[in-house]
């Protein structure tokens, strides 16, 4: 599979990688046919509503991890509603394409971003209604009768302040 050096860039060296305490929202989602896992933890002012720090934790493949780090570089510092208008096709093109079989790892991350901001709204008890309807599917990939080519149920989480895959070959993404 050949992937853009964004990808590459984002998978080797993850933006906002961690957790924030006392996090405004947390949003966790994740795909129970690869196993892909990703919280998104956010800091927003609770006045201005614009999202100071944004942090991520993912387990999963190469492009989820590459997937996390370009969104939360794209909602930094961005408005909550500015922020709901980051979509996995956004994601995707600033990592300047993702192979097809990958696209799910962009939907988990604008997933993640969504499911961040509902928790956000319960937690502040406000009304942000661009989230009205929106319903956090785990299965995302549900329209997809097809497995995207690799379990991770030999990848570990390591020992470091995120999850990371153990790849195939050093360095690759699969």
């Amino acid at each position: 599979m050949q992937y853009s050096d964004k990808v590459m860039e984002h998978f080797m060296n993850p933006k906002n990688v961690g957790e924030i305490e006392n996090a405004s929202g947390i949003g966790e989602v994740g795909n129970a046919k690869c196993g892909d896992i990703m919280r998104i933890y956010l800091d927003i002012d609770p006045e201005t509503q614009v999202i100071n720090d944004v942090k991520f934790k993912t387990f999963g493949c190469g492009s989820a991890i590459a997937s996390s780090s370009m969104a939360t570089e794209m909602v930094k510092g961005k408005t909550i509603h500015e922020a709901l208008a980051v979509t996995n096709k956004a994601v995707a093109e600033a990592l300047d394409g993702l192979p097809p079989v990958k696209m799910h790892c962009s939907v988990l991350a604008e997933q993640a971003i969504k499911a961040a901001l509902i928790d956000y709204s319960k937690k502040h008890n406000i009304h942000i209604p661009e989230l009205d309807g929106v319903v956090i599917d785990d299965d995302h990939d549900h329209h997809h009768d097809h497995d995207h080519g690799h379990d991770h149920s030999h990848e570990k989480a390591l020992p470091t302040d995120k999850w990371v895959p153990h790849t195939h070959e050093p360095g690759v993404p699969h």
